[in-house]
């Protein structure tokens, strides 16, 4: 850098830049959603640690989703809707920094937690007499632990590589909350390094995960198809159709937003985009993957039963 530049102290979000009725009402809308993804999820998690009906391979991933999906939410959701009711927009740079490091951290680990999860009901359909064997405790206790552990390392990987370029202006991060490609915009360097580890982590968490999943759903999907029962052929569709539909939304708009060649044109559509992971998918999960579920829905009747009394 030249001597007349300054390391950049703070960041600003831009976010939608829109007039200030339409930013109040978006500000209660995603009040909204977030409070209702926060209790959905705070829910299921609680329900799954109190009732020991739940105490299952399937379960114990679903939980560790619903801590992923209120972290993640957390992480990004609070500072957005303090700036859609703020004029002053702005981050310093160790929160933005951090802010990344944590979205991107949850993120990884729930494409690999959404992997483990496919497994389990891969055994649970396709080998349904060796799943408890096969899905034992220490074997999900360590595909959980490896999910956490990759996720963070990654992410750690990301922002050991972003704070070694220098950002001396501008200040304006074109989005809703520290999203890495943004930040990488602002920066006074060649970013080529960073654009190609995250290239190669997108096909790490994102294209491999999802060709896994693919294989075993087709493997669900052919053992439904041998069920007897039309009625239990039919739930079986509803439910992994349902999963299917959410993984590929997820996991879509994932490589859509980081390995598609990026373009001016982006900017605001990656906004939209990426209001799925902060608000919707958060929202999405525990209303497909437990609460549409008929042991937790029992479950849920006596926890409420129980404090009645």
């Amino acid at each position: 850098m030249g001597g007349n530049r300054s390391w950049v102290t703070e960041f600003v979000l831009l976010g939608f830049q829109l007039s200030a009725q339409t930013e109040l009402l978006l500000f209660w809308v995603f009040s909204l959603l977030y409070t209702c993804s926060l209790l959905a999820n705070g829910m299921v998690f609680a329900l799954i640690c109190l009732d020991h009906r739940l105490h299952t391979p399937m379960y114990f991933f679903l939980s560790h989703l619903a801590v992923i999906d209120m972290s993640y939410a957390s992480n990004n959701v609070p500072k957005m809707l303090a700036n859609l009711v703020t004029q002053n927009r702005t981050i310093s740079f160790g929160p933005c920094i951090m802010q990344t490091c944590l979205y991107l951290a949850f993120a990884h680990t729930e494409c690999l937690i959404l992997v483990a999860m496919s497994y389990d009901r891969y055994v649970a359909i396709c080998h349904p007499l060796q799943y408890t064997f096969i899905m034992s405790w220490s074997v999900c206790n360590l595909l959980a632990t490896t999910s956490w552990s990759f996720g963070f390392v990654l992410a750690l990987m990301h922002v050991i590589l972003l704070l070694r370029l220098p950002f001396c202006g501008p200040q304006g991060v074109n989005h809703l909350f520290c999203e890495i490609l943004s930040v990488l915009k602002l920066a006074c360097a060649d970013t080529w390094l960073n654009k190609v580890v995250i290239f190669t982590a997108a096909v790490f968490v994102l294209v491999g995960p999802l060709c896994l999943m693919l294989v075993s759903y087709t493997h669900i999907f052919w053992a439904i198809l041998r069920i007897q029962s039309g009625e239990g052929r039919r739930k079986a569709f509803s439910t992994c159709s349902s999963h299917l539909c959410v993984v590929g939304l997820f996991f879509g708009i994932g490589m859509l937003l980081y390995m598609v060649p990026d373009s001016s044109q982006r900017e605001e559509k990656e906004k939209i985009l990426a209001l799925f992971y902060c608000l919707f998918n958060p929202m999405l999960n525990p209303l497909i993957y437990s609460l549409r579920n008929a042991q937790v829905k029992d479950a849920l009747c006596r926890a409420l039963q129980v404090r009645a009394r």
